[in-house]
């Protein structure tokens, strides 16, 4: 299996078009099953899990074809309601079949699903929510796969009591063809749940609330065929502000989601950076060593996103002082700190889910492995800064978010290749 090798000490400049959002076209991609006809994608990434849910339509009797750079779907003949445990077990988004199916067949059948090892993500919440809207659930197999069945899904109003992204979206999914109003409060406020909405309003759906903590589905007979485009991805794109910033760097992000990087923004701007922003162009500069921050707290949008936490972390490793990273999201996501420590940074776990970042004059290059999608982008990151050659293993975790994140670096400059 092919590693990444990178040599430090490059700053990067130049200009880069940040590719087509991940979290924003995996939900995407379920919700094709809703309409009996074509779904156009454009502006999807060519990324691991793109292809896996590719996989499982598939797999279901949907056809799926690349044009250039569209994705046309056509889910006219889904003949399948049985999601298959290959793929299901690779990718967290998976369950995200589970509304889908039941909203247009009423009935699925899935495992559990996999994904990163960034801690425990149970499903409680959305199997909770379809029992609220009178769907009945079987788990057999030693807990291992889920049956959900119902002669009809019947609008309810639902409270969760975390606002949870793929909760947020199965309810979605499940309520867009369902006899009734579906109320869900305390809703996940993610960009990505907004494009879904988007597209399903597009497509025939009714939904209102859209960015809000409070979404209304009025469920409709049917959907219709739909040519979308899919928005930028913002945790690529506040990847590329942490290897820019890291390097002392100069460059513009193209087709950047400015809109979506609120929160992301403002944490570099207190790290020192320079940011302009002229509609989806944003410059980055650094001129400086990180200012170190005293503490981050990762939350749900609109707050500091988990997904850019691990990027954080490279970023604070040569800082000017002492920083406290804060995740209150996930409690497995700190892998990164023994390979960090490897290159010379000085962390340490506090609590659970607290670390602490001494920041030191600068890292040096070692051999490192990828333990999750972002933290194995981090780690790139860390290795752009470092003194000598460094080589990261287990790169196909990477590949499951970026497009190709060796050719991106390269176009702003960056000493790195597959090896």
């Amino acid at each position: 299996m092919p590693s990444i090798q990178v040599i430090g000490g490059e700053k990067l400049q130049g200009q880069l078009k940040i590719q087509g959002s991940k979290n924003g076209s995996l939900p995407i991609l379920a919700a094709t099953i809703l309409n009996k006809g074509t779904t156009i994608l454009r502006n999807c990434p060519k990324i691991i899990d793109v292809y896996n849910m590719i996989f499982i339509l598939k797999e279901l009797g949907c056809k799926a074809t690349w044009e250039d750079e569209v994705l046309i779907i056509d889910a006219k003949d889904v003949n399948s309601t049985n999601v298959s445990q290959e793929f299901v077990k690779k990718m967290r988004s998976s369950v995200l079949f589970l509304g889908a199916l039941l909203g247009r067949f009423k009935e699925v059948s899935i495992s559990y699903p996999g994904g990163c090892s960034i801690g425990s993500r149970p499903i409680d919440l959305h199997l909770e929510s379809f029992e609220q809207m009178n769907v009945q659930e079987i788990v057999e197999n030693d807990m291992n796969t889920i049956k959900c069945k119902t002669d009809e899904i019947i609008g309810n109003s639902i409270n969760l009591r975390f606002p949870s992204v793929g909760a947020t979206q199965n309810i979605i999914l499940a309520a867009v063809l369902a006899t009734g109003t579906t109320n869900i409060i305390n809703a996940a406020r993610e960009p990505e749940i907004d494009e879904l909405c988007h597209f399903l309003n597009l497509a025939g759906a009714n939904i209102k609330g859209i960015g809000r903590s409070r979404i209304i589905i009025k469920g409709v007979e049917k959907l219709h065929d739909i040519d979308y485009t899919i928005t930028a991805d913002r945790i690529v794109a506040g990847t590329y502000m942490a290897a820019i910033a890291i390097t002392l760097g100069d460059a513009v992000l193209l087709s950047a989601p400015t809109k979506h990087l609120k929160s992301t923004i403002k944490v570099f701007k207190k790290l020192g950076c320079k940011i302009d922003i002229d509609n989806e162009c944003l410059r980055i500069r650094s001129n400086n060593k990180p200012k170190a921050i005293n503490e981050i707290i990762t939350k749900p949008y609109p707050g500091f996103p988990t997904d850019m936490q691990s990027q954080l972390m490279s970023l604070l490793c040569i800082s000017d002082g002492k920083s406290i990273i804060n995740e209150q999201i996930f409690e497995s996501r700190f892998q990164n700190v023994y390979e960090l420590n490897k290159m010379g940074a000085k962390l340490t776990i506090k609590d659970f889910n607290k670390v602490e970042i001494n920041g030191v004059k600068r890292l040096k290059a070692a051999n490192l492995e990828a333990h999750d999608l972002r933290g194995g982008a981090a780690l790139v990151i860390a290795a752009l800064s470092a003194e000598g050659e460094s080589n990261i293993e287990n790169i196909s975790l990477i590949e499951r978010g970026y497009v190709d994140i060796v050719s991106d670096l390269q176009t702003l400059g960056a000493n790195i290749k597959y090896y």
